[in-house]
This record gives structure tokens, C-alpha cells and sequence, in this order.
């Protein structure tokens, strides 16, 4: 039988709502055909899908990522703003395209207020120059009498949109990105185009551009940007058709965290580094069916992808201590957990882990102890067309689990990942003192078969479930039995 110990009083760190972070790209039909379609009868009168809007608000998604990605290092902004008839159709390099800019920075800021939503942009270090960003800091955030600003103004926009979050370019270590850079020569560029933008706008927190977090890259890219960066960005995509490769992938997630975070307070402790740097996690997802451009990215996820992206959520949990802010890529059809058509959309499998995790999360992270049956990865079974070797970090617990709490400690969750795909598993939930229950609520994922998925005319094949239980009261010890290859989060209201 499985165990699973939980100390009220055992805290990690407190868990930052940026963790259910999204992001939107101008790729295939994420942003056109996605969150903005002109014309429409389901979009309003500003061009916003409204089907879409609802989906975004059940995720409650805190802060959004835009305008890449890849996108990014071929993106002017200033192609973006002003009368939108007049904006310039340019050829799109990244994803071999053609960009409108029909949407661009006023729309998005929009797009944001509308939602209640944080914007956190990427500037252009691919074709871009430092003077391009600087001046897209001062059009967002400048108050004085200055070109931008007044641009800003004349386009409409009299406040200003106080954009906090900006990062220093898209995976520029890579050959497939405009202006591909080596890390010290990153470094150096890196720095010159945060002083602008710092000087422009001191309040701003910058985002420097990460690999994997356990590489060279990033060793060096930590130790040069450290003075100037609040946030290191990690990416990281995993998948496979099979399933135990697929649910154990994100271990890589745990050991990037890991890796970052001792490079980041190695420099800190070397370099005299008052100010805390954490990570953002702002690209991650399950990816590895639909990767060419020509697809669209167009995934579509399994309940096993679904059980996948509850392990990361879990992952960013367990180290909220330094996991500041998280993006999921991407929101709207492209590698999405919601899939649009002109006429409806339906949620992906993986939209029901992401919205269960915004709604029941609490603020406080425990450290909970965990002992129930492990797996290790055959080296047949560790399949990755992203070439991952993840098999030597198991042998991997079937049981996947965290717990959080409130502040004031009236509420419990834990949130279980059943990762065998044919068992359920009998476990003990032991407290750390007597306590008593006075409402039990599980909420539960889960569909016949690990690669059921949902689609526009079976929507629900995987979907959530909520069961009020009988609250059993002043107890210690409690047990559930988690169904297979679900995803199970229990609610325990505490007096």
C-alpha cells in the first residue's frame, strides 16, 4: 500500500500564481484564427474570439507570454502599432509565413485588460537593436513628453500599460533562431540591451534567456547576466507514444530546476548579488507529434499527455522556493489546451489538469513524503524525438504527488498523479497531528484509456469530475484508492 505524509508545518516556499502562466506566438492559428478573428460571429467588436476568452478566464491564467518564441528574433513592433490598414505585411521568417501585424502591441495590451491578465514581452535580439527595444519599453511604460510615449498617446492610448516582465531574447543559443549567438557573445549584447531598457525604465524586470539549465550555455549566460536578470528562463519540451516515457519525461524539468538554481546561487554568493534571481519556466509543454511548420503545430493531446502536464505542474510546485513563473506553450491551437474551428472550439485533454491545478492550488507549498511503487524505464521504453535520456533518474514513484495549503491553514489539497496506466493504488494519507475534516472533496481526470483524447464531436472522452466524500471527521489517518492513469486532486476542509 502506498503512503503518502503530510506536515502542515513543513514548508517549501510559497507558490507564485505566475506558474499558470500562458503563451501566445504568431505561429499558425495561435493568435489569427485562435485568440483574434476578425470578421467572426463569435469574436466582439475588437476582433477577440469570445468562446476563447471564457476557455482563458477557467484557467485563470495570471500572466501571458507574447510575441514569441521564435517569432521574435525576425519581429519589428513598431510594424505593429498605428492604423491597422496601414500596418506593413511582411514575410515571416521563423515559421515561413506571412505576418499581417494586425495584431500587435496595443492589441495585446487590450487583450490583456480584457482578461485581467499580466503581459510579459520578448524583445527582438535576432534582428533587432538595442534602440528598438528601448524604445518599445518607453511606448509601453513612458509618462514624459517624449517621442514613444506621445506615440502611445496619439495612437490612442493616454495611460500607460506598466508592462513589468521583459525578456532578453528567444533561444538565442539556437542555429534555428535569427541572430544565433554564441553564450559569451549573448552575454555581451545581453547587457547592453538591459542597460537601455533598465535605464528607461528602472522598475522593469528582466527575463534572461536560458537553454535547458544544466548546460554550458547556461553556466555562462548565469554568471555574465546575473547582475542585470531577476529571472532565468529554462524551456523544455518532452513526449513520447509511450506512455511511461511520456509521464516520466518531466523528471527532466526537476533536474533543470536543480542544476539553474545552484549556477544561480553560486553567482549570487560569488558576485556579491543582493537581489533574489529566479527562474521562469516560460516555454514547457508536451510536444512531439505535430513539430513542422507545414503542421501548424496543431497537437492532440492523450489523457497520457494530460497525466504529463499534472507531473510539471507538481514539479513547479515542490520547488516554488525559486519556480517564480511558468508559461505554457502555447494557449490557443498551437500545441494548446484549446482547440478552435470558425464555428466552437473544445478543451483539450490537457485544459483540465491546468484549470483544476489554477482553482484549488494554495498558497503555501508542503513537503510532503511520498513512498509508493516505483518503475524504472527500460532503455526500449525511453523514446524522445527530442534525443532526452531521462531512464538513469528513475526508478520513477508511480505516485506523483503535492500538497498545499492556505495561509491560514483551513485548507488542504493534495494533487496525486496516478502514472500506471493499468492499477489503482491503494494508499494511507497520514497526518502529522489529529485533525478534523469537515469537508472532502475529490476532484478527478481520467478517461477509459491513456491515449483516449477529446475532439469536437466527443468532447468530453476526458474530462474532470468532482465528488463531495463524507468527511470523516477528527482523524490522523484516512485512505484512497487512486484510480489508474488519473489525475486526483483532494480537497480537505479543515476546522
Amino acid at each position: 500500500m502506498a503512503k503518502i505524509h503530510v506536515d502542515m508545518a513543513r514548508s517549501l516556499g510559497t507558490v507564485d500564481r505566475k506558474i499558470f502562466g500562458g503563451f501566445v506566438e504568431h505561429l499558425g492559428r495561435c493568435i489569427y484564427g485562435g485568440i483574434y478573428e476578425e470578421g467572426s460571429p463569435l469574436s466582439d467588436e475588437q476582433g477577440f474570439r469570445k468562446d476563447v476568452m471564457a476557455a482563458v478566464r477557467g484557467l485563470q491564467t495570471p500572466v501571458l507570454r507574447w510575441p514569441g518564441g521564435n517569432f521574435v528574433s525576425g519581429y519589428h513592433w513598431a510594424d505593429g502599432i498605428g492604423p491597422v490598414e496601414k500596418r506593413p505585411r511582411q514575410l515571416e521568417l521563423a515559421w515561413h509565413s506571412v505576418e499581417s501585424n494586425r495584431f500587435g502591441t496595443d492589441e495585446f495590451m487590450e487583450y490583456c485588460r480584457v482578461l485581467g491578465v499580466e503581459p510579459y514581452l520578448c524583445v527582438n535580439m535576432g534582428s533587432g537593436t538595442m534602440d528598438e527595444a528601448r524604445a518599445w519599453v518607453e511606448y509601453c511604460n513612458g509618462t514624459g513628453d517624449t517621442y514613444w510615449a506621445n506615440l502611445r498617446r496619439q495612437n490612442g492610448h493616454e495611460e500607460p500599460y506598466n508592462v513589468k516582465y521583459w525578456g532578453l531574447g528567444n533561444e538565442v543559443y539556437g542555429a534555428w533562431q535569427i541572430g544565433h549567438l554564441s553564450p559569451e557573445d549573448y552575454v555581451k549584447k545581453a547587457i547592453e540591451f538591459a542597460k537601455v531598457m533598465k535605464w528607461t525604465d528602472p522598475s522593469i524586470q528582466l527575463v534572461g534567456c536560458g537553454e535547458q539549465g544544466w548546460n554550458a550555455w547556461d553556466r555562462v549566460v548565469i554568471e555574465g547576466l546575473a547582475p542585470w536578470i531577476d529571472y532565468y528562463s529554462i524551456h523544455l519540451y518532452t513526449g513520447s507514444a509511450n506512455h511511461y516515457s511520456n509521464v516520466f519525461a518531466p523528471a527532466l524539468a526537476d533536474l533543470a530546476i536543480k542544476s539553474s538554481q545552484a549556477l544561480i546561487e553560486a553567482a549570487r554568493f560569488t558576485q556579491k548579488i543582493e537581489h533574489p534571481i529566479y527562474i521562469a519556466y516560460d516555454e514547457w509543454n508536451v510536444w512531439y507529434r505535430q513539430r513542422t511548420a507545414e503542421s501548424r503545430l496543431e497537437e492532440q493531446y492523450t489523457l497520457s499527455d494530460a497525466l504529463a502536464i499534472g507531473v510539471y505542474l507538481n514539479t513547479f510546485i515542490r520547488h516554488s522556493n525559486v519556480v517564480k513563473m511558468a508559461n505554457l506553450a502555447q494557449l490557443v491551437n498551437v500545441i494548446a489546451p484549446i482547440f478552435t474551428s470558425p464555428e466552437g472550439l473544445f478543451l483539450q485533454t490537457i485544459y483540465h489538469p491546468l484549470r483544476l491545478y489554477a482553482e484549488q492550488t494554495q498558497e503555501i507549498a508542503l513537503d510532503v513524503y511520498v513512498d509508493s511503487e516505483q518503475m524504472a524505464l527500460a532503455a526500449e521504453q525511453q523514446q524522445s524525438p527530442w534525443g532526452q535520456q531521462f531512464a538513469d533518474i528513475g526508478p520513477f514513484q508511480l505516485l506523483d504527488v503535492t500538497a498545499t495549503r492556505d495561509e491560514a491553514g483551513k485548507v488542504l489539497t493534495l494533487a496525486v498523479v496516478n502514472r500506471d496506466s493499468e492499477r489503482a493504488h491503494e494508499t494511507t494519507i497520514k497526518l502529522a497531528e489529529e485533525t478534523t475534516i469537515t469537508e472532502f472533496t475529490a476532484y478527478e481526470v481520467n478517461g477509459p484509456e491513456v491515449d483516449s483524447l477529446n475532439s469536437f464531436t466527443e468532447q468530453a472522452v476526458v474530462a474532470a469530475q468532482e465528488r463531495v466524500l463524507e468527511a470523516p471527521g477528527s482523524v490522523r489517518t484516512l485512505s484512497y484508492t487512486f484510480p489508474a492513469h488519473s489525475l486526483t486532486v483532494l480537497r480537505l476542509q479543515l476546522a
